[in-house]
Formats: C-alpha cells, structure tokens, sequence
C-alpha cells in the first residue's frame, strides 16, 4: 500500500511541474515559435552562383584570354632552419586573388549583398604550390573559404605550414647570414594560360623590395629578418615553347649570436688562454705535460658538439671550427714544446754539455731581454749543504773539518807541518800566491814522507773530501744553467703564446662580415604584435585589381 501511494504521490508533482512549464513557456506566452532561416538573399545568391558552375574550367571567357592571378604571402611564423638538414619550417598565409567573370551578380537584385564566403572547394582554384618543397605537402591543404565579391573578385587566404629546401652557409656560423627562398607557381598552368604577379607588383618592375607581409609576424628568438624582397621570373623548359611563371619569395636572416657566444665562444677562447698557463707552471711541478692533454681532450669535446650542429658540407670550413682547429694547433705545439722544454730542465752533465754560443744567448742575452734576473749563485752554500738526507745541514765539527779541508787542499808546508796560522795570513796578503799555489791534484808532492801512515791516510781522506765536494759545486752550477735556460725558454714561449692566441682569436673571429652589419632588422619595424602577444586589429590591405577587360554583369535569373 506504501508503494502505491508513493507512486502517485510522485505522479501528481509530475503533474504539477508539466503544467507549470507549460505556463510559462515562450509558445504560451508570445505564440508559436517561427523556425530560424539564414539571409534569404545570400541563399538565392549562393544557389544561383554555383548551381551550373563547374570548378574544373578556367574562368575566362575566351580560351586565349590570359587569366592574371595576384599572390601574396603573409609570414606568421618561421618555426626553425635546420642547418643539418638544410630545411626552413614556416607558418605563412598564401594570399591568392583573381577575377571569375561567372561570379558576377548585381547586388541590387540580391537584396544589397556584395559579397558572400562559399566553401573554395565549390569553386575554381589555380593551383599554386611550392616548388623547392622538402617534406610535406607542396599544395594548400586546409581548404579555407573563400571571399567572393559582386565584380567577380575571388579572394582566398588560406593559412599553410611549409618546409622549404634552404642551401646553408655555414662559413661565418655562428656569426652567419641566410638567404632562404620559397618558389611558388602554377603546375599546371602556363604563362598564355594563368599570368601570376606580386600583389604589390608595380608596372614595368619585376621586383618587390617588401614581398613578404610581416605585419602579423612574431619574431623569432634566433634569427633576425634584415630583407624580404620578392622575385617575379619567367622561365623556358624543354617541353614546351610557352613560358611559365613563378614568384620567388626571399628572406634574408641574421643569426642572433648571444646563445652560441654564451655557450660556444666564450668557453673556447678561455681554454685557449688556458694553453698559455702552462708556460707559466714551473716544470718541478710534473704536470705540464697533462694539463695540455686535458685542454686537448677539452676541444675535442668541443670539435664534436660543432658536428652535431652543422651540415656535413666539404664546401667550407664554418668560422667557429677555424677557430677550434687553430686552438688544437696551439695546444699541440704547446705539448711539443713542453716536452723540449721539460728535456733541457733536467739535463745534466754527465750528459749534455752546454755551448759557449748557447750560453751566452740563453744565460744573456734572452734574460735581458725578457726583463727576467738570476740570482746571484754563491758556490760556497754547496760546503755547508747536504743534497742526499737529513734536514740539509751540516753540523759544526763537520764544518770546521771542511774549513781545515780547504786549507789543506792548498798543498801548503806550512799547514801540513801543523802551523796552518802563517799560511792563513798569507792566503790574502798575496795574490800571486793565490794564482800560484799547488792544486790538490799536487798534494802528494808536497806531503812530507816523515809522517806517520795514519796521518797521511787521513790526510788522503780530506784531501779526496774536498775534491768531491768541488766537483759537487761545478755539477751543480752545471744543473742550475739547464734549469735557468728551461725558465727563459718557457718565459719566451710565453709571450710567444699569449700573441699567437690574441692575434688568432681576433683575426679569425673578426672575419665575420655580421660584426660589422648594423643593418636594423625589418620584422621588428614592421610586426604590429608585440612582445607579449596582443596584436593591433588586422587589416588585409590589397591593390584593386584592374583587369584588362571586365565583362559586363551577369543578371543571373531569381529562382521563384
């Protein structure tokens, strides 16, 4: 009994809503409800305009008659050029203009209307592609509609993403300038049959210096448009004795330098100047040698991001691998002269003698003139100075040992007989004697034959002593030459180096013909879009066409 009840209790709000909507409902209130029509006149227009036109005819009405077709081209966007591939992507709007004389209406029969949008699939189109295409599609593909007006003007702008062959030169890169080109003309279609001129073709001039509309144009964050002139040509093939016509759209581009500067220049003109540092290490240290392989190991990382980035042309050599090849020309020098350098560092004179002309430059000359001074050597440092252990010095007993040593050494009587006193004081009164005094090879000349064996073996002891210890002081003055010729010859490169990177830095960055182009870019003057994406409304602005001869209008018969 619940469930019944409910049940009508639910119909009777039914009911009740029903008849409230039927209350309050536009029918009730204002009558019956007139179905929506579209403008009548448009839609007697449109049905007379195309009920016998065959979209397959060219619209001349005569067969000789040459129909003029006008083109434009409005750039939206260049997407990218692929230097690898050799490949320009754009988004660009291809304006097309001409006169059908079988669209012709007169606008007072049709209520006033003048113009009218019909589907461009219903109607003639010339069939305009993009000859030097790369991939895609060399027609329109999105079949926009198109504009017709009461004198027969067909206007079409359908939008169109291309991708345009593009010949690449890579030898100012990435300080470089690209001309890229877009052909358009008929294929099918020859000059007597479809003329095709720039919109803004003036007469008597092939040439367009603005051919490109750039006025919705947004700007690219890596190139910059400096021209884009237009190009009407005529051209002979072998088949056939009638010329055709195309339009050849050129932009001319500057490459925006900031990101390859930042992440390519920089770096390697710093670790080019990191080659000169190695001059400046000293050789003791044993990483001369590895501090130019990793700066070579560097560049090579450097030479292999290039690759990645240019074509594989053999045709020239692009700026920035000049510039890495003379780098990897330096550093390799560098290695060479580090090893020669490192080689005369360490010689010795059980192994190499030095030249008296060698001498003279590198211990001389050179120094002077590489404001470089040595100094002062005092060979006696060599009698109180261990090489081999301990702290490095000597102790005193063993020192005044070496001083009697040097006295003895002499060869004098005096000394051996004991009474070194009066040989001391007059080590100094007489030079001559100095000059003249017995070497310690003559010692056994003048050693007295009275004394005792212990005393002459000791003697023999001291004796063999200093004269280690003076062979030790011209080996080491010998050992101290190298080392101070090593220190001009890396102080020489040094300078050397620093020029030949300065000098060839510049002269081969300096090259680029863009450093010095101060030519102020068009598609910033001309884009009405600004930075931050709002544009001014746009106006398609296009010259009235002028046929040779307009055919009076069509006065087409209403439909009853």
């Amino acid at each position: 009994m619940d469930v019944i009840r409910l049940s009508e209790r639910s119909r009777a709000w039914g009911q009740a809503v029903l008849f409230i909507y039927l209350i309050f409902s536009p029918k009730f209130v204002y009558g019956a409800v007139k179905p929506l029509e579209a403008n009548p006149h448009a839609k007697r227009l449109y049905d007379d305009l195309l009920s016998n036109y065959n979209r397959l005819i060219r619209p001349v009405a005569n067969n000789t008659e040459t129909l003029t077709v006008y083109l434009g081209l409005k750039l939206s966007n260049l997407f990218e050029l692929n230097l690898k591939s050799q490949v320009m992507t754009t988004n660009v709007w291809v304006l097309q203009k001409w006169v059908d004389y079988k669209l012709r209406w007169d606008p007072v029969d049709y209520g006033g209307v003048e113009n009218i949008y019909v589907p461009s699939e219903h109607i003639w189109l010339p069939d305009i592609v993009m000859f030097n295409n790369a991939d895609g599609n060399y027609e329109v593909t999105l079949m926009t509609k198109a504009n017709l007006r009461y004198t027969g003007e067909v206007l079409w702008t359908p939008p169109a993403i291309y991708k345009s062959s593009c010949k690449i030169d890579v030898l100012y890169f990435p300080f470089d300038q690209q001309s890229c080109n877009m052909r358009f003309g008929s294929w099918t279609y020859n000059g007597f049959q479809v003329d095709l001129k720039h919109m803004d073709q003036k007469p008597g001039s092939n040439i367009v210096p603005v051919g490109i509309n750039l006025s919705e144009f947004y700007l690219s964050v890596e190139w910059d448009l400096l021209k884009v002139p237009a190009i009407r040509n005529e051209e002979y093939y072998p088949c056939c004795k009638e010329p055709f016509s195309d339009i050849v759209f050129n932009l001319t581009m500057r490459r925006k330098t900031l990101f390859y500067t930042v992440n390519l220049i920089i770096p390697c003109v710093i670790i080019t100047f990191l080659t000169v540092l190695v001059y400046y290490l000293p050789a003791d240290s044993g990483e001369k040698v590895s501090l130019c392989s990793s700066i070579l190991v560097s560049l090579t990382v450097f030479f292999l991001l290039l690759a990645e980035i240019i074509p594989p042309t053999s045709l020239a050599v692009p700026l920035l691998g000049k510039y890495l090849l003379f780098t990897m020309i330096i550093v390799s020098l560098s290695i060479m002269v580090t090893v020669g350098v490192l080689n005369i560092h360490f010689r010795s004179p059980s192994t190499h003698t030095m030249g008296p002309c060698m001498r003279k430059i590198f211990l001389h000359i050179m120094p002077k003139i590489l404001f470089m001074r040595r100094p002062p050597y005092n060979p006696g440092d060599i009698f109180y100075r261990d090489d081999t252990e301990g702290d490095g010095y000597i102790d005193e007993d063993y020192r005044d040992s070496i001083d009697s040593c040097a006295d003895l050494k002499d060869g004098s009587k005096d000394c051996l007989n004991y009474d070194c006193s009066n040989y001391k004081s007059g080590l100094h009164d007489d030079d001559d004697n100095v000059r003249g005094r017995p070497s310690v090879a003559d010692a056994d000349n003048v050693i007295p034959r009275h004394l005792t064996p212990e005393i002459l073996s000791a003697f023999e002891g001291v004796r063999f002593i200093a004269q280690h210890i003076k062979d030790a002081d011209k080996d080491n003055e010998i050992v101290e030459d190298w080392k101070y010729v090593s220190m001009v010859l890396d102080r020489f490169f040094l300078c050397v180096f620093t020029s030949a990177c300065v000098l060839g830095t510049c002269g081969i960055i300096f090259q680029a013909p863009s450093l010095y182009d101060h030519t102020a870019p068009i598609d910033i003057q001309m884009t009405r879009i600004l930075q931050h994406g709002i544009s001014t409304p746009p106006t398609v602005a296009s010259p009235t066409l002028t046929p040779r001869k307009l055919k009076p209008f069509i006065h087409l018969k209403p439909q009853r």
